[in-house]
C-alpha cells in the first residue's frame, strides 16, 4: 500500500526521500530523454527524413499540441495523484523517445513526437505545480534556480557523451534515442516505488480555474509561448540550414549553453529574489528584443557564424529568467489554484505554439529574417506587459492597475 506523507512531516524522512530531493531527481531525469531528442532531432529530420523548413515547422506544431492539451490533466488528477501523474508522464516521454528513429518517415516521426511530447508537457505541468506547492515562497526563487542548474548539469552530461562518442563509437540515432529514452523511463519507475506520496497542505481544486485577477499572468504566458517557439524551432534550424552545423557541432553549441546556464541559474534565482519579478522579466524582454533583432541582422547584413553562436547562448541565458513568471504566480495565487492553473497556463502558453511553427515555417521559406523580426515584436509586447507587475505582488494586488489590499488595523 502506498504511504502518504504530509509535507510538514517529510523532514523526518532520510534526506534523499524528502520532497525537495524528489524534485531534484526529476530535474536530473527529464533532460536525459528530452535533450537527447532535442540535440539530435534537427540533424535526424534533415539528414535521414529529408525535412525542409515547412516539414520542420509541422513537426514542432505537432510537438506542441500536447502542450495545448495540458488542461486535460485537470480531469486526470481527479483519479490520479499529481506526483504519480508526473512520474508516469516521464515514463511515456522516455519510451516514446526510445523509438524515435524506428520510423524515419514524416508520419512516423510525427506520431512518436506527439507521444514523447505528451509525456514531456504533462510532466512539466505537474512538475511546476508540485514545485510551487512544495517550496516555501521565501525559498522558491533560489530553489528554482538550483533546480534549473540541476537540469542543466544532466543535460551537459548528455551533450558531452554525444559530442565525445558520436564519431568515436560510430553511434547511430537509434542507439542514442533508445539509451536516453529507456534511462529516463527506468529512473521514473524507480521513483514511483522509492518515494512515498507527499501530501501538500492545501488540497487542489479538481476543475478548470480561470480567474479575472490572473489575467496578466495568462497574457504573459501566452506571449512567452509564442516567443519561445521561434527560439526552439528556428534558431537551431538556422545553425544547421544556414551554417551547415553537424551533429557534434550543434550539440557542442548546446553544451556551451548548458555550462553557462548551470553557472547562471542560481544567480538568476537570487536576482529575482532581490530585484523582484517585474525588473527581472523586463530585463529578459529587453535582452530578447535585441537578440532577435540581431538574429535578423544575420540575414540582412550577412553576419557570420560566430555572432550567431554567441546570440544563441545569450538567448538561452535570458530564457532562464522565466522562473520569475512562476514565482509571480506563486505570490498572487490562492493555494488551491496552483495545480489547475498550472494546467490552464500550459494550455494558454501553447495556443500560439499550435499554429505558429507551421505558419512561420512557410514564412521561413520566403524570408527567415522576418521570422526573427516578428519575435522581436513579441518580446516588446511582453516587455509592456511585465511593467504592469507590482514590486510586491500578492492576492488582490496582482497588477499595478489593482490597488493593494489595505493593512489590518492595529
Amino acid at each position: 500500500m502506498t504511504r502518504i506523507v504530509p509535507i510538514a512531516a517529510a523532514e523526518s524522512l532520510p534526506f534523499w526521500r524528502r520532497p525537495v530531493s524528489l524534485l531534484f531527481v526529476m530535474a536530473f531525469t527529464m533532460p536525459i530523454g528530452f535533450y537527447a531528442w532535442y540535440a539530435l532531432i534537427t540533424n535526424f529530420v534533415v539528414e535521414v527524413a529529408h525535412f525542409d523548413g515547412a516539414d520542420n515547422g509541422l513537426l514542432h506544431t505537432v510537438r506542441e499540441i500536447p502542450g495545448f492539451l495540458a488542461i486535460g490533466v485537470i480531469a486526470i488528477i481527479i483519479f490520479v495523484r499529481e506526483q504519480v501523474l508526473a512520474l508516469a508522464s516521464l515514463v511515456l516521454l522516455g519510451v516514446a523517445t526510445a523509438f524515435t528513429a524506428w520510423i524515419p518517415t514524416l508520419g512516423g516521426i510525427l506520431f512518436l513526437t506527439f507521444f514523447s511530447s505528451l509525456g514531456f508537457h504533462y510532466f512539466e505541468t505537474m512538475n511546476q505545480s508540485l514545485q510551487l506547492q512544495w517550496l516555501p515562497k521565501e525559498k522558491a526563487p533560489q530553489t528554482l534556480g538550483w533546480l534549473m542548474s540541476a537540469g542543466a548539469a544532466t543535460t551537459i552530461v548528455v551533450f558531452v557523451l554525444i559530442v565525445m562518442m558520436w564519431d568515436t563509437l560510430n553511434l547511430t540515432y537509434d542507439i542514442v534515442f533508445m539509451v536516453a529514452g529507456f534511462t529516463t523511463a527506468g529512473i521514473a519507475l524507480f521513483c514511483m516505488f522509492a518515494y512515498p506520496q507527499f501530501e501538500a497542505p492545501h488540497p487542489q481544486l479538481k476543475q478548470m480555474v480561470l480567474r479575472k485577477r490572473y489575467w496578466l499572468y495568462y497574457a504573459l504566458q501566452f506571449m512567452s509561448g509564442a516567443r519561445r517557439q521561434i527560439f526552439m524551432v528556428f534558431a537551431g534550424f538556422m545553425m544547421v540550414e544556414k551554417f551547415g552545423f553537424q551533429v557534434h557541432e550543434i550539440t557542442s553549441l548546446y553544451l556551451i549553453n548548458l555550462v553557462v546556464n548551470m553557472g547562471f541559474a542560481p544567480f538568476l534565482g537570487k536576482l529575482v529574489a532581490r530585484f523582484g519579478e517585474r525588473r527581472a522579466l523586463a530585463f529578459e524582454y529587453v535582452g530578447l528584443t535585441l537578440v532577435f533583432l540581431a538574429y535578423g541582422g544575420i540575414y540582412w547584413f550577412g553576419w557570420g557564424v560566430m555572432l550567431a553562436a554567441i546570440l544563441y547562448v545569450i538567448d538561452h541565458i535570458l530564457f532562464g529568467l522565466a522562473l520569475a513568471l512562476k514565482t509571480y504566480f506563486q505570490k498572487i495565487a490562492d493555494p488551491g489554484d496552483i495545480a489547475p492553473t498550472a494546467a490552464v497556463a500550459f494550455t494558454i502558453n501553447h495556443i500560439a505554439a499550435v499554429f505558429l511553427p507551421v505558419l512561420l515555417g512557410l514564412l521561413w521559406l520566403v524570408s527567415p529574417s522576418s521570422v526573427f523580426a516578428l519575435a522581436a515584436g513579441m518580446a516588446m509586447v511582453s516587455l509592456g506587459l511585465s511593467l504592469l507587475i507590482p514590486r510586491h505582488p500578492e492576492p488582490g494586488h496582482e497588477t499595478i492597475l489593482s490597488a493593494p489590499m489595505p493593512a489590518p488595523a492595529e
